[in-house]
């Protein structure tokens, strides 16, 4: 999977995205992010790429000439066309469906507007589809585009150490993560449920999905309106719930 970042501060994402687990599924060749600086492609002198809205307004506006130029600075080296996403705040909000969906492209563009956003006609040439992480306003398109990043290469095969890394985790399949514990077994005066040292492992696998569907249940009840639960799982709430009232 190659990720191409277009931005005006690369400085951003090679300081982030260069860490951790992402940095390390780039050195093992699994991903590929290049954080492409828009000013290069500037044709003024001092490397401005921002100007003032026509009709008036306040901030500037990304213009479109360098952008289209560092997107052909892509594209000229392939015989395909990368998809081409802008984090944007009227784009779709993201979730764990678009991440399993854009986990399966093999390239994918990135652009991060700045200011008051960037000049339309750059979203009518090349832009495939615009995506949101949440309904509120931020400085740049940086931020978001590693948020992005960082979701879908998880879902990447090779990036996390087993599949059951990311499967298991919240959201992945509909439901939010169950519980989790580690040592000590008692921390003040707090014990770990005694089924998961018990070895059992079908009723642990079951204490798991009936805390994931009493979670999501008491947590996100917008997610658990969507889910289409089996009788089996309906029971295994009846009993969470039965259990938590005492």
């Amino acid at each position: 999977m190659i990720f191409d970042v277009l931005t005006l501060f690369p400085e951003m994402i090679n300081a982030v995205l260069n860490q951790s687990i992402i940095g390390r599924a780039q050195k093992k060749g699994i991903i590929t992010v290049n954080a492409i600086n828009i000013r290069d492609f500037s044709r003024d002198k001092h490397h401005k790429a921002d100007d003032y809205p026509y009709g008036g307004g306040t901030g500037m506006i990304m213009m479109a000439q360098p952008i289209y130029d560092a997107y052909l600075s892509i594209i000229e080296k392939i015989d395909y066309k990368p998809y081409v996403i802008y984090m944007s705040p009227q784009g779709k909000l993201l979730n764990q469906d678009i991440v399993k969906r854009l986990k399966e492209l093999k390239h994918i563009i990135i652009l991060c507007g700045h200011y008051e956003g960037v000049d339309e006609r750059i979203i009518e040439k090349i832009v495939d589809e615009e995506i949101s992480i949440g309904d509120y306003v931020l400085t740049g398109g940086e931020l978001p585009a590693m948020v992005l990043i960082d979701a879908v290469s998880r879902c990447i095969p090779g990036v996390l150490s087993s599949g059951e890394s990311y499967t298991e985790e919240s959201l992945y399949n509909g439901l939010l993560e169950y519980p989790q514990y580690t040592r000590p077994y008692d921390f003040l005066g707090m014990k770990v449920p005694d089924v998961l040292l018990s070895g059992h492992h079908a009723n642990i696998k079951k204490w798991r999905r009936k805390q994931s569907l009493l979670r999501t249940y008491l947590k996100r009840p917008d997610l658990f309106e969507k889910m289409n639960l089996s009788s089996e799982d309906m029971e295994l709430l009846k009993e969470a719930l039965k259990d938590l009232s005492g």
